[in-house]
């Protein structure tokens, strides 16, 4: 699944890994991903696909101040991930009662894709051939778990 920045560019399309003087790929601030199980609603619709925003200092403030999170600190990633999904299917919005309904292993998923693009900036990852040294790049965010 091809993912895209913003104005349609591909991510790398501006530069080469690690950027060529005088080039600067656009920030993207939204990244698209796709749920290995899916969300059902209350119709039985599963909604796969989806995008997450970059998070704001905001975004990890506000839920320390939640209730649910006080009582319960695992309770932050489910208030987080509600504020950072942009879209999920065709739902109107996403919000923490959408993420604590979700399956445990799209919760997962969804974690550590948050991880990958908040900390790392970027959703690809450098890597070597462990046969013959070769290093190149991968694509982190597959359209399904374990895809890359």
């Amino acid at each position: 699944m091809r993912r895209e920045g913003p104005a349609g560019v591909a991510p790398g399309a501006a530069s080469a890994p690690g950027g060529v003087a005088g080039v600067r790929e656009p920030l993207r601030t939204e990244f698209e991903f796709e749920l290995p199980r899916g969300f059902v609603d209350e119709s039985g619709t599963v909604h796969r696909a989806g995008a997450m925003r970059l998070a704001t200092a905001r975004d990890e403030l506000v839920p320390l101040r939640d209730v649910r999170v006080r009582e319960n600190p695992a309770y932050l990633s489910v208030v987080l991930l509600g504020r950072v999904i942009t879209r999920l299917g065709t739902l109107g919005s996403v919000h923490d009662g959408t993420v604590e309904n979700m399956f445990a292993s799209d919760l997962a998923f969804l974690q550590d894709f948050y991880r990958q693009i908040n900390a790392e900036g970027h959703t690809r990852a450098a890597v070597a051939c462990p046969h013959c040294a070769e290093s190149f790049e991968v694509e982190l965010a597959g359209s399904r778990l374990g895809e890359s």
